[in-house]
């Protein structure tokens, strides 16, 4: 039996302090000193406390486990049931939450401390922090979800988030479209989350309630469903494309990652966090989490080619070749995360399940720090302009600490040694290979070759040649620039007035609350591939051995797919208490009573063997030529100005027709908007405004003209006649008998008297009458 401790139970209040925090702002925020910057700040800190004591205990748990299976634990609350359909919400802490837990706080923390200084003064202060704190808190919501209901609830949490970040300065038009953009987008790929989901419910649920799981919205069950050999290997499959559509959008794989780039309208600290730890990297985190769906459903281990690393392939290639012409360095970076995504989900769609992971902890440091550096660029060095040959050049002599932490960060996302993302792209590289899927390595090798060119393009412009634009100190008006793409920002120009002043003094170094992230995440960027170094023996594999689910030598269940067998999958389940009412909490972990079998839950997963000849070395010379051919032809085209380059796109026509093809970003948004939204929305439209005017209006005109006509007959003849008949009838009746008693009204006292000694004299006949 594993024992817990305090974090480990309780990790659920890691999401729950932001979500808290976020109403606090929104509620206070204004009245508070910081105007509620130091509430998310507070909250972020608190929440990576309680990640570090998780992640301590998880692995003094991993470690007391020995070479055993390391039992999640798992509690939650029942919150509604009837008619044997449960809804929970709790947390399922593993090592792949753990690690996420601990990322995503340590990330979220430091992109708040950028952001006191970054839109100091912005108009929308305390809502920025407020949706900041929120965004985050709704990534936590989804990496501890213990069933796929809790896991939409984060994910939409973060849609709306990102909707509100990305147009946080709504009042440009281009920032309010690329908002927009980004929803609807995510909100197609979102379909496919549902309909999985409910496939998964109603296919599963039998199966999970007969084996403790509770119900088929348990990610446990699901997971030991999947690989029990009891489900349908169509419904497997079918599952897994409609999850992985999912993916596509949240992650901004081809086709649907035309927003990503567009989402650069937002604040750049809302770039660097939505790029590295939260946003996109859910749906990764979503094909990690439900892997043994996608690996049953796509045969991974039994094939060379399937859905995933067809779209990852493509994506990579396309994002590579999109980064070089783009003149915005938001953009470069934004590109660069959907190739790195692809690389993620290349590693998962091969069975790369460990180096896929390991890449998202890596890239998130490098990645989050050249977007941080590009926003000091734009604070301090370029006047808040993000164009890199209009306002960039030299800037290395002004900013040595953000071209220092750029050129580490940027060295680790070419993957040279020994840097962060030689550790985890390589190793994606080479267990790609490894495990039948040969042609995607070497289009794996391609991109990291685009990659490193690109990187270079992106750092000659901004930090080398000679100064251009606010870089050599000239403040021109650098607001929204609106080409033929209405998407198109290379400024932040709600910035510019806040920071004028400073700006006076030319480029310079930022200030140390955007520096001292920076930084970290550098050191970080150099650092932390070394949590997972494949050259050295297995005892320095520190992040393997907490981070992946180490599977349990149990019940076998034998599984055959194209004639051979998978192989002995076994792994740990607690036993599951039945719940007999709502907000019954069930605690299942390593202190429930286990059975002596159990069913597998994770699949048995294959490693490449770590080779510097000719793996390692040959990806390390491609990466390395790239980097010199570019450096030597930026030196060439934008330093020395040679004739032979500068208009070569214009001078030869098939470089030109390829330009233009970039630059219009393959046409997808134009084949989007003028095609497929004219094609299906326009008709949908037109079909519910003729729905509008004839059905529903029809029905409340028809319901108006009604009512005026019982109303004009309930006036005519109950109001005019009964009431207005009643009513005067009574007043007739009271004036008659006023006219009849008015002679009785004479005014006279001797009447009077006379009347009164009649009626006296009546009186008494009538008591001398009774009386005899």
């Amino acid at each position: 039996m594993l024992a817990t401790a305090w974090f480990l139970d309780n990790a659920w209040l890691i999401p729950l302090i932001p979500g808290v925090a976020f109403f606090v702002i929104i509620l206070l925020g204004k009245r508070l000193p910081m105007k509620g910057a130091e509430v998310g700040l507070a909250s972020m800190a608190a929440s990576l406390v309680l990640a570090v004591g998780t992640a301590v205990q998880w692995i003094q748990r991993t470690n007391d486990a020995g070479e055993g299976f390391v039992e999640p634990v798992v509690r939650k609350w029942t919150w509604w049931q009837n008619a044997g359909i449960e809804l929970s919400i709790g947390q399922h802490i593993d090592g792949l939450s753990v690690m996420l837990l601990f990322l995503v706080t340590f990330i979220s923390l430091l992109v708040q401390i950028f952001s006191l200084e970054y839109v100091r003064g912005d108009r929308r202060y305390t809502h920025f922090f407020a949706a900041l704190t929120l965004f985050s808190a709704g990534m936590l919501v989804m990496v501890l979800a213990e069933n796929t209901v809790q896991l939409i609830l984060g994910w939409e949490i973060m849609g709306l988030c990102s909707f509100m970040l990305i147009g946080h300065w709504w009042e440009d038009e281009a920032n309010s479209r690329a908002a927009l953009k980004a929803f609807f987008t995510v909100r197609v790929g979102d379909v496919g989350l549902l309909v999985g989901v409910t496939m998964l419910y109603f296919g599963s649920n039998d199966w999970a309630v007969e084996h403790g799981y509770g119900s088929g919205f348990s990610i446990r069950g699901i997971s030991a469903w999947a690989l029990s050999g009891d489900g349908s290997h169509q419904l497997l499959l079918w599952t897994a494309v409609a999850l992985f559509i999912a993916c596509i959008g949240k992650s901004g794989q081809f086709p649907l990652h035309t927003w990503l780039p567009d989402a650069m309208a937002g604040p750049t600290p809302v770039s660097s966090l939505l790029h590295s730890s939260t946003m996109v990297v859910a749906g990764v985190f979503l094909v990690a989490r439900l892997y043994p769906v996608f690996w049953e459903g796509f045969s991974i281990p039994d094939s060379s080619v399937n859905l995933i690393v067809v779209i990852a392939g493509i994506t990579i290639l396309i994002s590579g070749l999109l980064a070089f012409v783009q003149d915005d360095i938001k953009k470069v970076l934004a590109y660069s995360t959907v190739g790195q995504l692809g690389y993620m989900m290349l590693g998962l769609g091969a069975g790369a399940w460990m180096p896929a992971v390991f890449h998202i902890f890596t890239h998130a440091f490098f990645k989050c720090c050249l977007f941080l550096c590009a926003g000091s660029v734009s604070h301090s060095g370029s006047h808040h302009s993000f164009d890199m040959k209009k306002d960039m050049g030299g800037l290395r002599k002004a900013m040595p600490i953000t071209f220092g932490a750029w050129i580490v960060s940027s060295l680790a996302l070419v993957g040279m040694f020994p840097f962060a993302g030689f550790f985890s792209k390589d190793e994606i590289i080479d267990n790609v290979g490894h495990n039948g899927y040969a042609v995607f390595k070497w289009i794996a090798l391609v991109g990291a070759a685009l990659t490193a060119m690109y990187t270079v393009r992106a750092t000659y412009l901004t930090f080398l040649g000679q100064p251009r634009g606010a870089a050599a100190g000239e403040h021109h008006d650098v607001h929204a620039v609106h080409t033929g793409d209405a998407h198109d920002v290379d400024s932040e120009p709600a910035l510019e007035s806040v920071h004028d002043a400073h700006d006076s003094h030319g480029p310079r170094e930022s200030p140390k609350l955007i520096l001292v992230p920076i930084a970290i995440l550098a050191v970080l960027a150099l650092g932390s591939g070394w949590t997972n170094p494949a050259m050295a023996g297995e005892s320095w594999h520190n992040f393997a051995q907490y981070v992946e689910p180490h599977v349990a030598h149990g019940e076998e269940h034998a599984e055959e797919a194209a004639g051979e067998d998978h192989g002995e999958e076994a792994a740990a389940t607690e036993e599951h208490a039945t719940e007999e009412a709502a907000a019954t909490e069930e605690h299942a972990t390593g202190d429930a009573a286990a059975t002596e079998e159990h069913d597998a839950e994770f699949p048995t997963v294959s490693h490449a063997e770590f080779k510097w000849v000719p793996n390692a070395l040959t990806s390390l010379a491609i990466v390395a030529a790239a980097i010199v051919v570019s450096f030597a032809v930026c030196a060439a085209l934008y330093g020395r100005k040679d004739r032979r380059l500068v208009g070569l796109t214009e001078r030869v026509a098939p470089l030109r027709w390829g330009y233009t093809f970039l630059a219009n970003k393959y046409y997808l948004d134009a084949l989007y908007e003028n095609v497929i939204v004219k094609a299906v929305a326009h008709p949908i439209a037109k079909a519910a405004n003729w729905v509008n005017q004839n059905v529903i209006d029809g029905i409340v005109n028809g319901t108006g003209r009604a009512g005026k006509e019982v109303g004009e007959m309930v006036y005519r003849s109950v109001d005019q006649t009964l009431v207005d008949g009643a009513v005067n009838g009574s007043g007739w009746l009271a004036e008659e008998t006023g006219e009849g008693l008015r002679p009785l009204q004479s005014g006279r006292v001797s009447q009077y008297g006379g009347l009164l000694f009649g009626a006296a004299a009546v009186g008494a006949i009538v008591l001398v009458i009774i009386n005899v």
